[in-house]
């Protein structure tokens, strides 16, 4: 049977689904690369998540998916944009879900790292301590947890910031209070326009320095970067300039094959939003990378790039829209709901394409619970099949 998929030319497309499912990767890591999947919160369906409202998750859907991650190898970003942090998700019930991951982690041995922020603040914060005392207080959970501490851009930092010196003398107090290396993330204002000119300049040349120059003067605090900026060219400069022993995980949700497959100078790790979406994929294709084999590397990740490109396009922070909407679609939760009623913020078209181009990709567990699912979907949006 075929599918009428809306397009957004206004026309429809006649789509015969493919019949098999997705490959299953389950098994240890990959051990030529270090690959996180930043992980979406699976909401309660029933509960109040209209916008404005504090984040209420299913507990229970939202720990099982990162337990499908670890099944399949990669380690766990939490609490980070793809948890729709800033987008829905309120510091109070990030801390919560913090904690939680943190136990789940320990009980399977799984690689865990978490978000820690500023978002806690008030809007008329003024003061440098007092974003640094932010930023002390959510990396606590995080180290608690037993998780490592992952530094997010903040919004109120990017607010208030007179120039690089105030970044450093922010990172520099971090870094040097915290138990253990720290990963750096620096979002481009795709991701959030609230960032726009982070490091202390909308110069992406002279931010670069001043980001280099925090790395250099701590590198043994600092575990790795996470380079979001959906410029490969500028992360593959970055990545030659760190110190011995700093990684780089790629951010870069369009480029990410070529930048962790690497080059004769080195390579990326990966800590990615788009894992989410496409786990046993990246599982499988990485663990090709381990015992050289890097024409299927290719062959495996090559058909998630178009999913991945079409996910994150403009406005790319209504990424996570597509990435819940296919983790419904894959049988990973009940219901299409979303914190902050997000899943309003891409049209039946997006989603449909979306939908086409997983399936495309093999990328779907049970081809026929995901062609029911699209099928109800488009009824609900009054498409009739």
């Amino acid at each position: 049977m075929t599918l009428k998929l809306p397009t957004s030319t206004g026309e429809f497309l006649d789509y015969r689904p493919r019949e098999s499912g997705a490959l299953d990767a389950k098994g240890p890591s990959p051990t030529s690369r270090v690959l996180y999947a930043a992980a979406h919160v699976v909401a309660d369906p029933l509960a109040d998540n209209t916008p404005g409202q504090p984040a209420r998750p299913d507990w229970e859907a939202t720990m099982a998916f990162r337990r499908h991650l670890w099944a399949h190898g990669l380690g766990v970003a939490d609490a980070m944009d793809t948890a729709q942090r800033g987008m829905g998700l309120d510091w109070a019930t990030a801390a919560e879900l913090i904690r939680r991951s943190g136990a789940e982690a320990k009980a399977v041995d799984g690689l865990l790292a978490c978000g820690a922020g500023t978002d806690q603040l008030a809007d008329d914060v003024t003061s440098i301590d007092e974003v640094i005392a932010g930023y002390t207080e959510q990396a606590a959970v995080v180290q608690d947890a037993g998780a490592t501490v992952i530094l997010m851009a903040s919004r109120r930092l990017a607010a208030i910031a007179k120039g690089p010196e105030d970044y450093h003398q922010v990172y520099s107090t971090l870094l040097g209070q915290l138990d253990s290396p720290a990963i750096l993330h620096w979002l481009g204002p795709m991701f959030d326009p609230a960032l726009t000119g982070y490091w202390g300049s909308t110069d992406l040349d002279l931010a670069t320095e001043v980001f280099l120059d925090v790395i250099k003067n701590h590198a043994d605090k600092v575990d790795g970067v996470k380079m979001s900026l959906l410029d490969a060219d500028r992360e593959i400069g970055v990545r030659r300039r760190l110190p011995d022993g700093v990684r780089c995980y790629t951010g870069d949700d369009f480029h990410y094959p070529e930048l962790i497959k690497g080059d004769e100078q080195g390579h990326s790790d990966a800590l990615l939003g788009i894992f989410d979406a496409i786990a046993p994929a990246a599982s499988a294709a990485v663990r090709s990378l381990d015992v050289g084999d890097t024409a299927a590397y290719d062959r495996i990740l090559a058909p998630t790039v178009p999913l991945a490109r079409h996910i994150f396009g403009t406005p790319t922070y209504y990424y996570k829209t597509g990435i819940v909407f296919l983790a419904w679609l894959s049988g990973h939760q009940e219901h299409f709901r979303m914190v902050g009623g997000l899943e309003s913020a891409r049209s039946v078209a997006h989603l449909a394409q979306l939908y086409r181009l997983a399936d495309e990709a093999g990328l779907l567990p049970d081809a026929a619970l995901a062609e029911q699912r699209m099928r109800l979907f488009l009824e609900m949006a009054g498409v009739t099949q």
